[in-house]
């Protein structure tokens, strides 16, 4: 095990924490933040208009279409909202006028969706254009640096307004980015988007089987056992497949017609890490009732946390980052409940997800509202605590011995050295 720790601190450790912070993986992901509101929106109006009882159905049956705007509106402009935001985020990084990254991302992704009449297709605005976005973002953003940074700018005298003087400080960036997404799709006629597709498809495919997601979920546990912070180290490049998905779900399920993916966005957050990733939540439950006085008060200070998805105080004050023992039962249990969970999904026991809900909703309210109120699935969710509390005993239970030492040990010290201040 120690042969395993050095050659993860050595060789594992540099890498994904370079990755982590890589800027334009940071300004996807932040970037990607701006569409949350739109979906988690839609979401709910898609809910609301979908509840799975009879006389509810009937009754909106009326406003289906009105409902169904809502869902097609929030929806229907992802990919616009993640250029935008990645444009801003990377512009930022920079420090450049972000408005300005923005407006040049939302430029270069429009020219990208022009039909081959040469028309405004807004179709491919939804969650089909979402690499396309990152790509026009980044691209537009790296252009707007390129130009300020060796000064290829028109600039205005001092007395001009700085609104004025900013929009002209973008113009030659402007006409490069124009020039540059114009040549590729109306000159060259490049389909970006359909290229896009066909180059993820396989790991599209991949990130919806069963070995994919539990290659993703082993990576993320192993990363935080290792104290990087795994989920954000990779959901850089997850998060626009898992979005994709969840959309093609809520489009799926807002016309009747199966859903086609299991791993859509809430899938991990919800279903497999129970209260945070490694399913730490459970754990936290067993320091709550533990006889070491230390574990029993951490647990009372992380549960709060726990129950909203954040374990961070367990993480780092249990410890689990280079814990040889709990990294057994932390990187294990989140590959037992995707397992599960993703079977149960197939054969349909289980809704699939078709809603956003913010990660940091608790366990069994939060698998209930992401699958549309799917009773089954907020009973899972009780099992799973269950299951992973089965799983973490033992292993807790050789560390509270440890704890329990150590505190007599602690205790007979300090008892010591009060006799001897008396004496």
């Amino acid at each position: 095990m120690e042969k395993f720790l050095d050659w993860m601190q050595n060789v594992i450790i540099p890498p994904m924490t370079k990755l982590g912070n890589q800027r334009h993986l940071v300004a996807v992901r932040n970037g990607l933040a701006l569409t949350l509101p739109a979906i988690i929106s839609g979401s709910v109006f898609l809910i609301i208009g979908n509840i799975p009882i009879n006389a509810w159905l009937e009754f909106m049956q009326p406003y289906e279409g009105m409902i169904n705007a809502a869902v097609n509106v929030s929806f229907g402009i992802i990919s616009l909202l993640a250029a935008t935001g990645i444009g801003y985020e990377l512009s930022k990084s920079y420090d450049l006028n972000a408005i300005s990254g923005a407006g040049l991302a939302v430029m270069a992704f429009i020219i990208t969706q022009l039909s081959d009449k040469f028309v405004i297709d807004p179709t491919g605005f939804d969650s089909t254009g979402l690499f396309t976005a990152i790509i026009s973002g980044i691209v537009a953003a790296e252009i707007l640096n390129f130009c300020i940074k060796r000064n290829i700018v028109i600039k205005l005298p001092a007395g001009v307004p700085p609104a004025v003087s900013n929009s002209f400080v973008s113009l030659v960036p402007t006409m490069l980015v124009l020039i540059l997404f114009w040549t590729i799709r109306v000159p060259l006629g490049f389909n970006i988007t359909q290229f896009i597709e066909q180059l993820f498809s396989p790991l599209l495919f991949a990130l919806n089987s069963l070995p994919g997601i539990l290659l993703y979920t082993f990576l993320v546990s192993l990363l935080w056992c290792a104290g990087i912070h795994g989920d954000m180290t990779l959901e850089g490049v997850a998060d626009p497949i898992f979005l994709t998905f969840i959309a093609a779900n809520a489009s799926a399920y807002a016309n009747g017609e199966p859903l086609p993916y299991i791993t859509a966005s809430g899938f991990s957050s919800l279903f497999v890490n129970v209260g945070g990733t490694g399913a730490t939540l459970t754990l936290v439950i067993l320091m709550i009732f533990s006889k070491a006085k230390t574990y029993k008060q951490l647990g009372k200070v992380a549960l709060p946390g726990s129950l909203f998805e954040i374990n961070e105080p367990v993480i780092f004050g249990f410890p689990i980052i280079m814990n040889p023992l709990v990294m057994i039962p932390f990187t294990i249990i989140p590959l037992i409940l995707a397992t599960s969970s993703y079977l149960l999904m197939s054969i349909g026991l289980i809704a699939k997800p078709i809603m956003v809900v913010p990660w940091t909703m608790p366990p069994i309210i939060g698998p209930l509202m992401a699958t549309g109120w799917d009773w089954r699935a907020g009973v899972w969710s009780a099992i799973e605590i269950v299951i992973a509390i089965a799983i973490y005993l033992p292993f807790f239970k050789i560390a509270e011995k440890e704890m329990l030492q150590n505190e007599g040990t602690t205790s007979t010290i300090e008892e010591t050295n009060e006799l001897e201040l008396i004496d």
